[in-house]
């Protein structure tokens, strides 16, 4: 299955020590641990909503028990026309790292026992900032709340980030190809 990685740091229920591994983030799919049917069924789950995580069956168990961070140095957002979008890179001013909310899952098929470790992230209404570009933005998890955010499900935590925090700028219209991964990726255009 094709995927792209996702690290994401939590903290293991039993033990309490933190872990930091890889999660797939499989075709937009984050696959809850009670998920009996093929695979190929699991509906998208790209993201999860700030507004409906706590309540949606497809995450509440995981936004209760199995929350995690998704460090990142930022994310891209696109503009224009199908056809002829711009894609946009954004990230923390100075370019310190960022932690996303997200949930993790793990799942194994019962057909065949393939055990599979999954990730989503947490989204929700752009700020002020963003909004120039998307309506939606990663829910950003401020340095000092990320101990809290692993260790205490609380939707008061899923907050945009503030408006002074993030830069952004416009990148090489080759990211509209989701198998271009070059390292200009981030480099800014005029």
């Amino acid at each position: 299955m094709d995927h792209l990685p996702y690290a994401a740091g939590w903290r293991d229920p039993l033990d309490g020590e933190w872990r930091l591994e890889l999660f797939r983030h499989a075709l937009g799919v984050v696959v809850p641990s009670w998920w009996s049917k093929p695979l190929k069924d699991v509906p998208a789950t790209f993201n999860a909503r700030a507004e409906t995580v706590a309540e949606k069956p497809m995450f509440r168990s995981a936004f209760k028990q199995r929350r995690c961070l998704i460090p990142a140095s930022g994310f891209f957002e696109w503009t224009g026309d199908k056809g002829s979008k711009q894609p946009w890179f954004i990230s923390a001013k100075e370019g310190q790292p960022m932690t996303f909310a997200g949930l993790w899952e793990t799942w194994k098929d019962r057909a065949t026992g393939e055990v599979m470790d999954s990730c989503t992230m947490i989204v929700l209404g752009a700020n002020q900032f963003m909004g120039e570009v998307h309506d939606r933005m990663p829910a950003v998890i401020q340095p000092h709340d990320r101990q809290t955010w692993l260790d205490f499900p609380s939707g008061e935590l899923l907050q945009p980030a503030p408006e002074d925090h993030l830069q952004m700028w416009k990148v090489t219209p080759a990211m509209n190809s989701s198998r271009y991964h070059e390292a200009d990726a981030i480099v800014r255009i005029e």
